[in-house]
């Protein structure tokens, strides 16, 4: 996918305009019974800040473009009315898709399944990425989402309302006895994984909210601290004891990772999936809000009207900030009160991002362009313009790094310091100390590039690494990958996506993080009086990654890695 779209994209073409495109791919182990290996990627420039975008999906859409044929499916140009793409193995379709416009996702996917086939795969827009909003998603199964830097508006601004896919081939590997046995191994170690093949069922990962907060790196309010003492209320226990119906798996999961939810409270009923840790965090704390079931109520929102619920939620801690320094009145809200807690006014924020209705018209942008109109950039908690997840560099220096490195911005997935940092798979590591931090991310980056390309889960590092990944990967493609192989693909991926963003005119400068993270020290808490020292690991970084001085990779590395 990037290389397609480093190929055939002008890094200063309009994101939103015909010459970007928009690229749909699953991994070589997608849709084989490989653990987990059901992600499918999709890539293109970023409306939300112009960076090569890579986001990431899993449920079953990405299987079924392999059983239909495809390795990847590139979308180019414009169409002059709604449209929807339907594939069915070797036929493909353009079709109208005019009455479906302004549906939800939900409703998009049931009418799609009576236009086509009862069993069909859909991925698709809701009224957000319609709206060409920045921070809108691509939809599938209703609830899995890729979800992050604006890929639903690049899908809207097309005019490509759904794609809809039913495949009856299969995935031939090359040495079926040789991949049974390394998927077989790869599954036991993830089921004797005390996360992988416990905590993450049992919990969900909202798990993390008790975690993190234990750890001193739960952002609250904004990011203004890194502790809440009602944390606990917003938990993956308390969802577990509350609102849980089940655990549910993406195609050939092993962990269960995903969380069906009822809420019966009349306010915020409804049935759904979720949330996340991350939603869990955004909606919750980092609002001021304790309120699970509400937190419910707006991921399930999200879902709906296809946003990314990270950027959603921190653009309205955001707002709820600048609200209470009187930067945004009672006039831009349409007279409700925006105050940090306000639980009732979170969720209807999300109702109005979604459809594009008053203050949320200015949210559907990010809390960057948000922040900036009142003159206060640096109250967004973002990097190269997206939010930040929900783990707080001054708690976890680590993760500091890899987001201000990061290629797509404020990003944990491409470089999940956390795994090692708070949660210690692979031996314990002190989250406040920088040293080694540097190429603690360097491994991860790479790691998680390559795995994301491959077709598994993130997840799936419950257990599991770079060597097991190989293997099947060897025996699946005929082709012998190393540890070695494997982690230089993810180099390849990862430097080959820092020169598109130094072309679009991205430098060092913008390898930063919010000054409130370097210069406001954690208030309350176990990392209490911590910022992050971003400073001292920094120019390691570049030197391990073979970049100069301004984070450009030097003549020598671009040899090493072919590219």
């Amino acid at each position: 996918g990037v290389k397609i779209i480093s190929d055939e994209v002008d890094t200063h073409a309009d994101a939103l305009g015909p010459d970007n495109k928009l690229v749909f791919a699953p991994g070589p182990l997608t849709g084989t019974f490989a653990p987990s290996a059901g992600r499918y990627n999709v890539v293109t420039k970023s409306p939300l800040n112009g960076v090569i975008a890579g986001s990431n999906s899993g449920g079953v859409f990405g299987p079924e473009l392999k059983f239909a044929g495809y390795d990847a499916l590139i979308i180019e140009g414009q169409a002059k009315k709604p449209v929807f793409l339907w594939i069915k193995d070797d036929v493909v379709e353009i079709r109208d898709a005019s009455s479906m416009w302004g549906m939800t996702v939900a409703d998009t996917t049931e009418a799609l399944r009576e236009k086509t086939e009862p069993d069909a795969k859909v991925a698709c827009i809701g009224p957000a990425g319609e709206n060409l909003s920045l921070i809108a998603s691509i939809m599938n199964e209703m609830h899995r989402a890729a979800g992050r830097t604006g890929v639903g508006a690049v899908m809207g601004s097309k005019k490509l309302k759904a794609i809809a896919v039913v495949g009856t081939g299969a995935i031939t590997v090359a040495d079926p006895v040789a991949f049974k046995a390394a998927v077989m191994d790869s599954r036991d170690k993830i089921h004797a994984n005390p996360v992988g093949g416990a905590g993450l069922k049992a919990y969900g990962t909202d798990v993390l909210v008790n975690i993190l907060n234990q750890s001193g790196a739960l952002p609250v309010n904004n990011w203004q601290d890194a502790y809440s003492p009602v944390a606990d209320k917003i938990g993956g226990e308390s969802l577990a004891a509350n609102q849980l119906v089940r655990p549910k798996g993406c195609f050939a999961c092993v962990i269960s990772c995903g969380r069906a939810t009822k809420v019966t409270n009349p306010q915020y009923a409804g049935v759904g999936e979720g949330p996340e840790y991350e939603s869990a965090w955004a909606f919750g704390v980092d609002s001021g809000i304790d309120n699970l079931d509400a937190i419910i109520k707006a991921n399930y929102l999200c879902n709906e009207y296809g946003l990314d619920t990270i950027s959603m939620g921190s653009t309205i801690a955001c707002a709820m900030e600048l609200f209470e320094l009187g930067l945004l009145t009672k006039k831009d809200t349409d007279g409700l009160d925006l105050s940090f807690g306000n639980a009732a006014v979170m969720v209807e924020m999300v109702r109005k991002t979604g459809v594009g209705e008053g203050l949320g018209k200015r949210l559907a942008a990010g809390s960057y362009r948000l922040a900036e109109s009142v003159g206060r950039p640096d109250l967004s908690m973002t990097v190269k313009k997206q939010e930040m997840p929900a783990y707080d560099p001054r708690g976890v220096q680590g993760i500091g790094l890899n987001y201000a490195t990061n290629n797509r911005g404020g990003c944990h997935v491409r470089g999940y310091t956390i795994s090692v940092e708070v949660l210690g798979q692979a031996g314990p590591s002190d989250p406040h100390a920088t040293e080694g931090k540097a190429a603690l991310d360097i491994i991860f980056q790479d790691l998680t590039s390559a795995l994301d390309s491959s077709g598994s889960c993130l997840f799936a590092t419950f257990g599991i690494g770079g060597a097991e990944l190989a293997s099947m990967l060897s025996a699946l493609t005929g082709f012998e990958y190393s540890l070695d192989d494997f982690m230089k693909a993810g180099a390849r991926i990862f430097n080959l996506e820092r020169l598109w963003n130094l072309k679009v005119g991205y430098t060092a400068a913008d390898d930063t993080l919010p000054q409130r993270l370097l210069t406001e020290p954690v208030k309350t808490g176990p990392s209490k009086g911590e910022v992050n020292h971003l400073e001292e690991m920094l120019p390691e970084y570049y030197s391990l990654r073979g970049w100069d001085e301004n984070g450009v990779p030097t003549p020598a590395k671009l040899a090493e890695l072919s590219l």
